[in-house]
């Protein structure tokens, strides 16, 4: 699975910590999610896609 969470960062001048704190997890999990070297549980994708006000599918692309 790849993600937009790099680019819809910087849509909405986050850090990677901002968007931590947003969504209850440490910087080091959106470092991994960017990285794509973890995949997200379902309450975590949807955290970040509400703090993104967008769908689930728009944020992470499943292959």
């Amino acid at each position: 699975m790849n993600n937009r969470i790099r680019e819809f960062r910087a849509r909405y001048n986050l850090t990677q910590e901002d968007l931590a704190k947003k969504v209850n997890v440490r910087r080091e999990t959106i470092v991994f999610l960017e990285k794509n070297k973890y995949n997200p549980s379902l309450k975590l994708a949807h955290d970040i896609a509400n703090v993104f006000e967008s769908r689930i599918e728009d944020i992470f692309i499943f292959d």
